[in-house]
């Protein structure tokens, strides 16, 4: 890994925050959030300068009540210029809803680790990649199609993931015509140097595909994954406001990498994200009042390095 160290090297370097808090987030919560807080919220985050945005999922209801107004919510939000809005479809029937809505790109999900994509899907890899084939069909250019793998550093039923194995399915992807694909560490397994091994081996084999990295904080080391992707040779990381998120399989752990802390960490090293960080901590400001409780966020709370305040008054013994 080529570890680079100033600012006048990166030439300011764009790289594109893509935001999923609203789906990976609010389908943790305990509470339903309204559908219009939802819509006033994207259209919020649309004017922060992220790339794209997750809007929703497109699965059963029974399955995620809290985004049971999926098509409502794509419907009604304000398309922002030079902002894709995404949705995540978990099967053909929800491929049909996501379409009749108009979105500009389809993520689809499955596991490296065949235990994971069996407690999380309900069927094996290969059943998946035969799906991911008929949805390719459907969308038939009418929306990108981004594949997201999870646990592609690890799985917490089987463990570590063969880097062969990651490589593999990637190819899978590749040739089944998926328009991006996405590495997730699902539930904070991984470390830095594992993230450059995988990072670096998919950019070497595929230098035109457009690669994002998804990480979760579970363990403390998002951020610094986070680092070791882009030093790596990606531009394109998932994050999400405030911190929120998690996995079912990770019982008690913290959210996705947080958005304003990921956006400060970038610009604070010379960066172009692109991303209006003061409008990022205003949103995330209000998470707290919108979930009803706390949220893992750092900046947001200790405000930006870039804060000055008065020096204090001496005291006078």
């Amino acid at each position: 890994m080529n570890v680079i160290t100033s600012t006048q090297d990166r030439g300011k370097q764009r790289l594109y925050i893509q935001e999923v808090s609203v789906r990976d987030g609010f389908q943790m919560e305990p509470i339903f959030i309204p559908t219009d807080r939802k819509v006033e919220f994207i259209n919020g985050l649309s004017r922060t300068g992220v790339a794209k945005i997750e809007v929703t999922s497109f699965t059963s209801p029974k399955a995620i009540p809290a985004l049971a107004d999926a098509e409502a919510v794509m419907c009604r939000i304000e398309r922002a210029p030079g902002v894709e809005y995404a949705a995540l479809v978990p099967n053909l029937r929800g491929c049909e809803r996501a379409l009749s809505c108009g979105v500009d790109e389809i993520n689809l999900v499955m596991s490296a680790s065949e235990s994971h994509n069996m407690a999380n899907l309900r069927m094996t890899p290969m059943q998946s990649l035969d799906q991911f084939a008929q949805i390719v069909k459907l969308v038939d250019g009418q929306a990108r199609l981004n594949a997201s793998l999870s646990t592609t550093f690890g799985c917490p039923f089987d463990g570590d993931i063969p880097l062969p194995h990651v490589l593999d399915t990637v190819a899978r992807f590749v040739d089944i015509g998926v328009d991006g694909i996405t590495l997730c560490d699902t539930t904070g397994m991984a470390n830095p140097a594992q993230v450059a091994r995988v990072c670096e081996a998919v950019k070497e084999r595929w230098p035109a595909m457009a690669f994002t990295a998804h990480f979760h904080n579970t363990r403390g080391m998002g951020l610094a994954n986070a680092l070791a992707a882009v030093q790596s040779g990606i531009d394109r990381f998932d994050a999400s406001l405030g911190g929120l998120g998690g996995c079912p399989f990770a019982p008690g752990a913290s959210g996705n990498v947080c958005t304003e802390d990921m956006v400060h960490m970038f610009n604070a090293m010379g960066y172009d994200t692109g991303v209006d960080l003061d409008a990022l901590l205003a949103l995330a400001g209000e998470l707290p009042q919108i979930v009803q409780h706390d949220i893992p966020g750092q900046v947001v709370k200790a405000g930006p390095s870039t804060r000055r305040y008065p020096v204090p008054a001496g005291k006078v013994a």
